[in-house]
């Protein structure tokens, strides 16, 4: 990947060159930083925020407000990768207008380089509109979140023909409205193969198989820190909830004890005294 900032038609390129792309979800300054600094070529500020920081129990409560301070602290610390914010509840849906509105405050207030919606034809419109302003597109299919209520809860997507057939149509239809590239979460292994084999913008998978052009994971799944479950699709590359717990146990315990702080760290605290 070529230093500054990725774009979009590198992404694309990734595809065509059979390159598998990655990307994480990052929602403060110092994890993207370090996400960036290993070279991720796009960060998601996703609304799953809403669960794995607010502590909701859905993306729903997620506020416009709520995403735009959790984007601007990721663009800070991001410099490489192409950072995508995700539009909340309900943002893009009541009018075009209101989607492009909403869009650029993302890219304007925030300085993230592209927005994601979740949703299929429906949105198609509001997704050329966006595109159509300068503000580059990923879409999001199978598992939409944002409707939990209305699949009836986290369950596996387009498990029935007519499903498979609505998800693929779903595809094309925003890869013609001008989407770069599309999430596809929480569907068959097969079905995400067909789509990724059937358009030519990239497919990033979640639960979705292998055969994705690319994954992408909660980064606080990867790394064992939102423990209240963990989704079978995740793999925890570290335990960082236990690591967590065991250096708050021994600093309070030093701090019960009175080692800590030491003759070292009195002896710095002391240094910084003198020369105020």
């Amino acid at each position: 990947m070529a230093s500054g900032r990725v774009t979009i038609n590198q992404i694309k390129d990734m595809k065509s060159a059979g390159e598998k792309i990655v990307m994480l979800t990052a929602y403060d300054y110092s994890t993207a930083k370090i996400i960036d600094e290993v070279g991720i070529p796009l960060i998601l500020v996703g609304d799953s925020l809403g669960m794995a920081i607010l502590g909701y129990d859905s993306t729903i409560p997620v506020t416009m407000d709520d995403m735009i301070h959790h984007t601007k602290a990721v663009t800070r610390g991001a410099k490489h990768a192409l950072v995508v914010a995700d539009m909340p509840f309900m943002t893009y849906h009541a009018s075009t207008a209101e989607a492009m509105h909403n869009a650029a405050r993302f890219i304007q207030e925030a300085g993230a380089q592209a927005v994601k919606l979740e949703g299929g034809e429906f949105i198609a419109e509001a997704v050329n509109k966006i595109v159509s302003c300068g503000i580059p597109v990923m879409g999001h299919l199978g598992l939409t979140p944002q409707s939990i209520h209305q699949l009836g809860g986290f369950r596996l997507q387009g498990k029935t023909p007519a499903a498979a057939e609505k998800l693929l149509k779903d595809a094309i239809a925003l890869e013609q409205a001008g989407a770069f590239a599309i999430v596809l979460e929480l569907i068959p292994p097969p079905l995400a193969k067909l789509i990724s084999q059937k358009i030519s913008i990239p497919t990033i998978g979640i639960g979705a198989g292998a055969d994705c052009d690319g994954q992408v994971q909660v980064v606080s799944d990867i790394l064992g820190m939102f423990t209240d479950f963990v989704p079978k699709h995740a793999k925890q590359y570290a335990q960082l909830a236990g690591a967590i717990k065991s250096a708050v146990t021994n600093y309070a315990r030093e701090v019960k004890e009175g080692t800590f702080p030491t003759a070292q760290n009195s002896s710095i605290i002391d240094e910084a005294s003198a020369q105020d």
